[in-house]
């Protein structure tokens, strides 16, 4: 199974975009999150965007239905069951993860794609406030 697009699909992860979207003063924080542009957020930028943005998921579910067709209901039940397993373990919130065992049962583990060599978090221009990121994860904020 030849799948990408990992880190779109992770929910347990959050962006620093979503934790400090405003100043204190309730104005919108240009430095963090740039301009503001409400079209970009009403409609996709390319017809293309959305099938971009959902090609892991489709991806997926055509893989599911290719293993029930050929092995029955059982197989994509445990696939999926390993994958809800192999999600939940995660680094700190502030910490990248790798997420190789998940790779390994897609089987990507084995091919260079786009977002390994493009996608690389040490050259991220947004770095995370861990205090804030924790309390977020923890409900505090």
């Amino acid at each position: 199974m030849n799948t990408r697009g990992l880190g779109s699909q992770l929910k347990d992860s959050i962006s620093v975009s979503e934790l400090s979207a405003s100043s204190p003063f309730g104005n919108h924080d240009i430095l963090r999150r740039g301009f503001s542009c409400v079209k970009n957020e009403l409609l996709p930028s390319h017809p293309l965007e959305l099938s971009e943005k959902n090609f892991q998921l489709n991806q997926d579910k055509m893989n599911f239905s290719t293993l029930r067709n050929i092995q029955g209901l059982y197989a994509p039940l445990k696939l999926q069951m390993e994958f809800k397993a192999v999600k939940q373990v995660q680094r700190l919130p502030f910490l990248q993860s790798s997420n190789l065992s998940l790779d390994i049962l897609r089987g990507s583990d084995e091919s260079i794609g786009f977002e390994d060599i493009l996608n690389d978090p040490s050259q991220s221009e947004i770095m995370g406030e861990p205090h804030m990121m924790m309390e977020y994860k923890l409900g505090l904020l």
